[in-house]
């Protein structure tokens, strides 16, 4: 409306002017306007203009329409501002979830005191020794379940001692022959294959967007600074004082230029295409997709308002401004083109287009960061943005671009070297993110060689059991140790394998977290079987085949509890819609299954073997050499089982202490519930890079300085008529259109940013189309006579043939026919000084159509406001798909709109975040399909036994709550990536919990107290040194790993999960049995104390005093 000055540069002279300029396409004469200042009279031939002036909100007639919403905010409907999400639950002015877990906790703690005092004033301070009675039907259950696995291993253990060679030769051709299988492994990279289902929405919409419109460009940026330099006060002649920050100064954008210059010559080697590879190559080249030139190279930044010309850059000239004249340069230049960055032409005297090289526009919030208020000028970031073109894996052409990333970052990094303390440089490719996650991932290798080699170490040290000095290596389990090893990850590989040879993916994370996980559960067993035989007596004419079998009876049922129910578990956990959940669920369970039937074969061999040659008085490692056959050796020194009979069992089990045991845990487990709300839900990607990545920099110039977002599209499906005059107006945003539009509902949105998360309104092809076709304009020609009679005239053509010949002669709505006929002619007409309206570069890829030229699929492109954090692109992500039905109920309203017709919102960064919209959903009940076999197992296995099963679970929910509550302390959030790791919790906490239970209902002893206190000793330490001992050397050491995401994912949360599980199974679970486990299953004709048949007795009985309700060894 006011010409070379745009809007802000508007004065009511200038408008004047302009209006009155017979060049401006729209005036028949120049016309020159004399303002009168107010106040003065005017002569007897002058009579004032009084004509009435319309607000843009009046149409001026019934026939002509008002201005658009879009041009004038009074034309708007009244909107509601949107609300913020819903907020958060309070009672009165307290958190709600805070009052609600502390009323949950003295309820609680209420009810058990309470219960508590009951049974003191019913039964007095002690309790009455157990009189055998009539067991019931769960209890014979129980007895004939236990038996007949006790038979069978018995039998088994029996038959592998005797012949042990065959038997570690089967497991070994076996397990070799499932691990040949890693051959055929594919390891999955793809962060979109890895964390966001095939069938999710987001995949789907990905998969539409790409079929019709390509993938996302490929971005390569770099952000530079200038801190510390001061900036200065420029004077224009015409467009008034602008402050210039010390990073606009002509070194620094000579500094750009010369590096743009060596961007553009690199010359990248692309081994696999045996040939060098340009910029021309991949670049997207909007304006010339077919056979660009480097000029035509997209490439936004702020010498592209030069067009990337250092004579440009240098031009000065005289200019002058009524009585005031000067000189112009590149401030003058710059300050024009940031206000009106779609001119072919300042208003300068410099006349230098403001149109990038390659023919696009650059708007500044691309090019400028670190602004205010729009003033582009006090920028304190400069951004060069090189959009590349994408291809899908496998396409060989991705090579190129790979080849050519690669040379951008070494000259980038150059660049940066050299700049030294001028100049702060920030960057990153495409490339770059799984570059640094995977040179993090073999940085960390030896990290985590080293942390299997601590727990190879501890094994083979803690298994044996020292008699004497003379002994030590006779005694010594280092070959046992390797040899328990070996089967663990013998069980890995195999089901990796197996898994493999099914044609199932795998990834670094399941090699990293199922090892950990299967050696925890193996390294278990291995200490609880090794232990129990070197503890127990060889009986009487009992052979050393016998003896192992008969240990592997009393141990073996409680493994199989454990491992079946983990097994189970897992199972239940690959019902996760997310695939690296999925595949680690399904590795985790065969992988457990592999490692107990290994245990069962291959390790119960080595052990048959391991004692042939103690007795036999030969050396570990060499088991040539030896001292020859001795005596029976004395008892081995033990200091843990001591420690835990004479001085932690008594004081736990105190009855002053057990209470306050209960109380605690309970606190915790209600702190945990409460800090569960306060856990943060993402993965922000810096997490995801090493301490000393690039990227890092990168990221945090990014989220200070950049002032929009990624785009966003919002995809319409097929099924839609955009021809009609109905359909028109509910897309475009000028006179005549909807006001509920595609174009104006998203402009409303963004009037809205916080809520809407969207920052610049969408572009819309319709309103463009529109324009092109108005007949006023030079845009849409037809050839009237000639040899192209009937064809597109360009706008640049002056051929005689194309006078008069506008394809609308009114300014109306095209019909169906006209629209289908010039929208092709639009999508391919250039963009020109004579019409800038032209679709090729702007929209030819955001229309597909068939070759009938029906509308399948179109795009509108708006920007999103800066996001920081993971939960601010999921919130982003939740607002986009609210705007989008909002807008799919709205179009589908329109006369002929297909009923499965749709808008959806689509940018590059949803199909990461969308599985955090369900991720939360999704861990619970992933989390409580894991719990339900634990007790379903446990229930089966241990006859029917409700009370035990049940402070299984209650314990494992438990760890699992107080395991969340720590995360929220220690900064651990909350994602897939720790839902893998929780899932892999619940499989530990069995460890932790089981085998204790088992012990505690099959042990003899005459009261819950003594029971406990057995359980606690004789299996408690065993699971201290099998799970906590073994687990804890290898997670310590990866605090030193370089990677953040191993540092707070497997050193954090594997530590809380092991030390909350440790806690809960040795502390709280003892004292929870004493309180609510099954009363004693003491068969009839047997003793209080007889332990025999039950599987756990060590020939100790425990009982109470009357005084202090303390076990005491008798």
């Amino acid at each position: 409306m006011c010409g070379r000055y745009g809007a802000q540069l508007c004065t009511p002279q200038r408008w004047l002017d302009f209006q009155g300029d017979k060049n401006n396409g729209l005036a028949p004469l120049q016309i020159n306007f004399q303002l009168v200042p107010n106040g003065t009279e005017p002569g007897d031939a002058i009579e004032p203009l009084d004509a009435r002036v319309w607000s843009c909100s009046e149409a001026p007639s019934e026939d002509e329409e008002p201005c658009s919403c879009q041009d004038c905010a009074k034309s708007c409907p009244p909107v509601v501002a949107p609300t913020d999400s819903s907020p958060p639950f309070r009672l009165g002015k307290a958190d709600g979830v805070l009052v609600l877990c502390v009323l949950l906790f003295a309820f609680f703690a209420m009810v058990f005191l309470v219960a508590l005092l009951c049974q003191r004033r019913s039964k007095g301070l002690t309790v009455p020794q157990a009189v055998p009675t009539a067991r019931g039907c769960s209890a014979r259950a129980s007895d004939v379940s236990h038996q007949a696995l006790a038979r069978a291993f018995r039998w088994w253990g029996t038959l592998v001692a005797s012949r042990p060679l065959v038997v570690l030769a089967v497991a070994v051709v076996v397990a070799g022959g499932l691990s040949a299988g890693m051959v055929t492994l594919r390891l999955t990279t793809d962060p979109v294959e890895l964390w966001s289902a095939p069938g999710s929405r987001a995949r789907q919409e990905k998969a539409f967007h790409d079929q019709h419109f390509g993938p996302f460009l490929r971005t390569n940026q770099i952000i530079v600074t200038a801190p510390g330099r001061a900036g200065a006060l420029y004077n224009s002649v015409i467009l008034g004082a602008k402050n210039f920050s010390g990073v606009l100064a002509q070194d620094v954008l000579q500094a750009l230029l010369e590096l743009q210059e060596q961007l553009a010559g690199i010359e990248a080697w692309a081994p696999q295409a045996g040939r060098n590879v340009t910029l021309r190559d991949v670049c997207y080249a909007p304006l010339n997709p077919t056979e660009p030139t480097l000029g035509d190279c997209c490439v936004n930044s702020v010498t592209q308002y030069f067009q990337n010309n250092r004579s440009h850059l240098a031009l000065t000239a005289l200019q002058e401004d009524g009585k005031e004249t000067g000189t112009v340069d590149w401030h003058d230049h710059l300050i024009y083109c940031v206000s009106s960055p779609l001119s072919f032409k300042d208003i300068t005297a410099l006349e230098l287009s403001c149109m990038a090289e390659y023919g696009g526009p650059v708007f500044p919030y691309i090019a400028f960061g670190g602004y205010q208020d729009s003033e582009y000028t006090e920028a304190e970031a400069l951004i060069i943005t090189y959009s590349l073109n994408n291809f899908p894996r496998g396409d060989p052409r991705l090579e190129w671009v790979l080849s050519w990333e690669s040379k951008f970052l070494e000259v980038v990094q150059d660049f940066q070297r050299s700049q030294g303390p001028n100049l702060s440089v920030a960057f990153m490719a495409e490339r770059s993110l799984e570059d640094e996650i995977n040179r993090t991932s073999g940085e960390d290798l030896p990290v985590f060689a080293l942390s299997y080699l601590l727990v190879f170490a501890y094994i083979a040290l803690a298994l044996g059991e020292y008699t004497a000095w003379s002994r030590v290596l006779v005694e010594s389990k280092v070959t046992l140790a390797v040899g328990g090893i070996a089967v663990v990850l013998g069980a890995v590989f195999a089901s990796m394998g197996f898994l493999a040879l099914l044609g199932m993916p795998s990834s670094l994370i399941i090699l990293e977290v199922v090892p950990f996980l299967v050696l925890a559960v193996g390294a278990d067993n291995i200490f609880i079987f090794v232990q129990e035989f070197q503890q127990s007596q060889r009986e009487p004419g009992e052979t050393r085949e016998q003896h192992l079998g008969r240990v592997l009876a009393e141990v073996a049922p409680s493994m199989l509890l454990c491992s079946i129910s983990e097994a189970i578990c897992f199972l239940l956990g690959a019902l996760s819609s997310m695939p690296a959940v999925q595949t680690f669920a399904l590795t985790a369970a065969v992988a457990i299954a592999f490692d107990f039937l290994l245990q069962m074969s291959g390790f119960v061999a080595l052990v048959a073997l391991d004692a042939r040659r103690q007795e036999a008085g030969r050396f570990d490692l060499c088991c040539c050499c030896g001292k020859g056959r001795e005596g029976p050796a004395g008892e081995g020194a033990r200091l843990l089982r001591p420690l835990l009979e004479r001085y932690y069992t008594p004081f736990l089990l105190h009855p002053r202490v057990r209470p306050c045991v209960v109380l605690l845990f309970l606190f915790l487990a209600c702190a945990g519930l409460f800090l569960l709300f306060q856990v943060p839900v993402g993965l922000d990607q810096e997490l995801a890079l090493p301490e000393d990545s690039y990227m890092l920099q990168y990221f945090s110039a990014l989220n200070q300085y950049l002032a929009v977002g990624v785009p966003t599209y919002f995809v319409t499906t097929g099924g839609y008529d955009f021809s009609s005059a109905n359909g028109t107006n509910a897309i475009c945003s000028s006179a005549g259109c909807d006001s509920d539009s595609l174009t104006q509902t998203i402009q409303h949105a963004t009037n809205f940013p916080n809520v809407s998360y969207l920052a610049i309104p969408a572009t819309s092809w319709v309103d463009d189309f529109l324009d092109w076709l108005n007949p006023t304009s030079r845009c849409c020609r037809i050839h009237q006579f000639g040899e192209h009679k009937g064809e597109f005239c360009p706008s640049t053509s002056n051929n005689l043939s194309c006078f008069a010949g506008q394809c609308l002669k009114t300014l109306r709505r095209p019909t169906a026919e006209e629209f289908q006929r010039f929208l092709p002619w639009f999508l391919q007409d250039r963009p020109t000084l004579q019409c800038a309206k032209g679709g090729l570069g702007a929209y030819d890829t955001s229309v597909s159509m068939d070759e009938n030229g029906t509308i399948l699929a179109t795009r509108f492109m708006a920007y999103q406001r800066p996001l920081r954090t993971s939960q601010e692109y999921t919130a982003a992500l939740r607002a986009a798909r609210a705007l989008g039905d909002t807008l799919t109920r709205t179009l589908r309203r329109v006369p002929g709109t297909d009923p499965d017709f749709s808008v959806f919102p689509y940018t590059v960064t949803y199909v990461y975040y969308e599985q955090y919209l369900t991720v939360v959903v999704e861990g619970l009940v992933t989390l409580a399909m894991c719990l339900v076999p634990t007790f379903a197992v446990s229930f089966l296995l241990l006859g029917m036994d409700l009370r035990s099963s049940c402070a299984t679970l209650v314990t494992i929910a438990m760890i699992l709550l107080d395991t969340v509550g720590f995360m929220a302390l220690w900064d651990v959030p909350y994602n897939a990536v720790a839902l893998i790791n929780l899932v892999a919790a619940v499989g530990i906490s069995v460890e932790f919990v089981s085998h204790i239970t088992c012990a505690f209902a099959r042990s003899a002893q005459p009261t819950r107290v003594e029971r406990a206190a057995e359980a606690t000793i004789t299996m408690g330490s065993k699971v201290v040194a099998g799970v906590a001992m073994t687990n804890l050397p290898g997670v310590v050491v990866l605090a030193f790993a370089k990677a953040q995401l191993i540092q707070i994912f497997f050193f954090r949360l594997n530590l809380i999960i092991t030390l909350v599980g440790l806690a809960h199974g040795l502390v709280f679970l003892p004292v929870l049995l004493s309180y609510i486990g099954p009363s004693p299953q003491v068969p009839a004709g047997d003793t209080p104390g007889d332990t025999q048949g039950a599987g756990l007795g060590s020939g100790t009985t425990y009982f109470k005093d009357k005084d202090t309700d303390k076990p005491r060894k008798s």
